[in-house]
């Protein structure tokens, strides 16, 4: 007895969850929920808004994961989490956006489809309730049993419509159409699908509304899940044991400029010889649920015969055809020759007329908060910005014709002179007008980078005898009484010989060449010396040398910041600098002393996108004082001019320059200074490189808060 009660319990928890997967059909999603054991219906389940989740519960299913949370993250589908409380199991789908869904079984699994979330929800009221309609009985079934289908196709017709093809196994078959969404479904109840059958049509490139095509097999029935795309509308017939369900595309005139929102009422058959027009539209009235109304000068008769014609465009026939209009008020038609409804409204307009030239004016008061109350009163009179009476325009006022505004600019208000109706119009108006205007701050920074480096090697050499000048003979024997002396230059040459005064130091040198440092590279640094004399015991001869040499190796870095802030398309302007006076000649011959500007400057025009995002018109300069020539200071000039687009508070570079300049030179005294190693006394050489880079970033920021942008 104990274990004919313990039968049914684990019957039940046989079955379970083997594991939950996303993929992607088409743009939308699939959850794959695998059982160990088919289900034997759809398990019931509701939809949440906020937060967008899709509950899923089973009877008779346990936990067979391991784990109670899957994470997924794919398309729409965040993660899956099971909670099993006895023999029953909740599956909770967590999306990112709100979705409606469908649910179907497929041999051991159950598959949720999650509607586009582009869709924008796919109107999710329309969803819901096209689930919870009664489905239209296209044809009842009529057969006892089971019979199996026997084939579906999908063809395209001429005008490029969808036709799905079901060839029926006999006409006792039985149809249901439903529309879930933005898809159609059709059930065959009491009829099975072979296996060849099941499966799933991807029919995009016929051309046609319909993209997909799935087939399926649900208890004792088969189910057909039909997903077109775009604009459609779908129609269904049945002939002899085959069944066609046909999507066709709304066809849109292009040559039309608008395109009209046509009919939309439920469609109707009319077929009526010589009926009064009175009775013919109290039809319509009882079909639609209006409530009629129809003037006494209505008359006539008309023969009709229409044939499944939305109702609002038979209403539009018979209108047409007896020259009536028709005037919508609520859930009230009121029907009459046109020209009867156009002199009461003419009646009616001249009636409002006159009581706006007849109605006493009322005097209102406007205090201005954000806005100046002298633009606004030009602009309620249609007076153009620059101001003057002469600028009106009687086209633009927007008073009235009688109404009058005067502007007081010590306490920024307006006093308005007009019909009641008109205040009303201006006071809206107004509250539109006088807000705080939303301000930019702009940060610029503009960064210079000067990387130099300079080596430079160079000697002097030279020599003097003074034995002639001591008593002795100058120079070296040659042969015989010929002798040789060496100097710097002639100078140096004679006085060695006696043949002019002293011997002058510098002119001893036959060898100048010192380090070159005249490069931007040395920064005016002076080279270091080492010299050296190598002379005789009685020091009368003298060997001179000395060596310059310099490395110089120099880095720096130059930030300016400027930042302003501004209201939205207002220029800025802010600058920094000096100005740089130079003598400029006049007319006369005379000369003046003029002024030339060397700032940092920032100017700035921005404006806000409805995106957030802001169009900045950028000048930036960064100036400085350069050497100084016989005309006077030269300025080092760095300008940019754009027009950007950037995200709120984020950074742009809208110009950079990189400069890169490497010198080497050499000098030396010919064949001498070729001679290896010791050719090096007599040359210099010297070698620079000077990189120099420019970068400007632009950073906006949107001040969000009116309150804080109007303190």
């Amino acid at each position: 007895m104990g274990m004919a009660a313990l039968l049914p319990v684990q019957a039940l928890a046989q079955n379970m969850i083997r594991s939950i997967t996303s993929t992607q059909q088409s743009g939308a999603d699939v959850v794959r929920i695998e059982m160990s054991q088919p289900l034997t219906e759809v398990p019931r389940g509701f939809a949440v808004q906020v937060p967008p989740r899709i509950a899923l519960d089973m009877a008779g299913v346990s936990n067979g994961l391991g784990r109670n949370s899957v994470d997924i993250n794919s398309g729409n589908m965040r993660s899956a989490n099971v909670a099993q409380a006895g023999d029953r199991t909740r599956v909770v789908l967590n999306l990112r956006q709100a979705s409606t869904y469908r649910a179907q079984i497929q041999d051991s699994s159950l598959l949720v489809f999650l509607d586009p979330a582009g869709g924008a929800a796919a109107p999710a009221a329309a969803a819901s309730t096209a689930v919870t309609t009664e489905p239209l009985h296209f044809a009842p079934s009529q057969n006892a049993t089971t019979q199996a289908l026997q084939d579906i196709d999908f063809r395209r017709g001429a005008d490029g419509a969808g036709r799905v093809v079901v060839n029926l196994p006999s006409s006792q078959i039985g149809v249901d159409i439903q529309q879930q969404g933005q898809t159609l479904v059709v059930e065959f109840p009491r009829s099975s699908l072979p296996e060849r059958l099941r499966r799933r049509l991807d029919v995009t490139d016929f051309g046609t509304p319909v993209q997909t095509v799935v087939a399926t097999q649900q208890a004792d029935r088969v189910r057909l899940v039909v997903t077109p795309k775009g604009n459609w509308e779908h129609s269904a017939y049945q002939s002899d044991n085959q069944f066609v369900l046909e999507v066709r595309p709304q066809k849109v005139d292009p040559n039309k400029l608008t395109q009209g929102p046509g009919y939309a009422g439920d469609k109707l058959s009319l077929n009526f010889q010589n009926i009064d027009v009175r009775a013919l539209l109290q039809v319509i009235a009882d079909f639609t649920n209006f409530n009629v109304v129809t003037s006494d000068t209505v008359t006539g008769n008309v023969t009709l015969r229409l044939k499944d014609v939305p109702w609002d465009q038979a209403l539009d026939i018979i209108l047409q055809a007896k020259g009536l209009g028709m005037r919508k008020s609520g859930n009230v038609l009121w029907i009459a020759p046109k020209d009867e409804l156009a002199n009461k409204e003419k009646a009616d307009l001249e009636a409002k007329q006159q009581i706006t030239q007849l109605e006493p004016l009322r005097t209102q008061s406007f205090q201005m908060n954000y806005t100046k109350a002298e633009e606004v009163a030009k602009g309620l009179t249609g007076q153009n910005s620059a101001g003057g009476a002469g600028g009106s325009s009687q086209a633009s006022r927007i008073l009235s014709p009688r109404g009058s505004v005067i502007f007081e600019t010590r306490t920024n208000q307006l006093f308005i002179t007009d019909v009641p109706a008109k205040l009303e119009e201006i006071q809206a108006l107004i509250a539109k007008i006088d807000i705080p205007v939303r301000q930019v701050l702009i940060e610029a920074r503009i960064v210079e980078a000067d990387d130099r480096f300079g080596r430079a090697l160079g000697v002097k050499l030279g020599a003097s005898d003074l034995r002639g000048q001591q008593g002795g003979i100058p120079g070296y024997n040659v042969g015989g009484s010929n002798y040789l002396t060496i100097g710097g230059n002639y100078n140096a040459v004679g006085g060695q010989t006696g043949q002019t005064g002293t011997v002058s130091y510098s002119d001893s040198q036959f060898v100048n060449l010192p380090a070159n440092v005249s490069s931007d590279a040395f920064a005016g640094t002076s080279a270091a010396n080492f010299a050296l004399s190598l002379f005789s015991a009685t020091a009368n001869r003298f060997l001179n040398l000395e060596i310059s040499a310099l490395e110089a190796d120099g880095r720096g870095k130059i930030v300016s910041s400027p930042r302003v802030v501004t209201a939205d398309q207002t220029k800025a302007l802010i600058e920094q600098g000096e100005e740089i006076p130079y003598q400029q000649a006049t007319s006369s011959g005379a000369t003046s002393i003029s002024f030339k500007k060397a700032v940092l400057k920032l100017e700035v025009t921005p404006q806000i996108t409805p995106e957030g995002n802001v169009i900045l018109t950028v000048d930036v300069n960064k100036d400085s004082r350069g050497t100084l020539t016989p005309g006077g200071y030269a300025i080092n000039n760095k300008h940019v001019q754009t027009l950007v687009l950037v995200e709120n508070g984020g950074t742009v570079v809208i110009g950079g320059i990189y400069t890169q300049e490497d010198l080497e030179s050499e000098n030396k005294v010919p064949y001498l200074g070729d001679i290896p190693l010791l050719g090096n006394l007599f040359k210099n050489k010297s070698r620079s490189s000077s990189k120099t880079e420019l970068l400007i970033f632009i950073t906006p920021k949107v001040v969000n808060d009116r309150v804080s942008a109007s303190r």
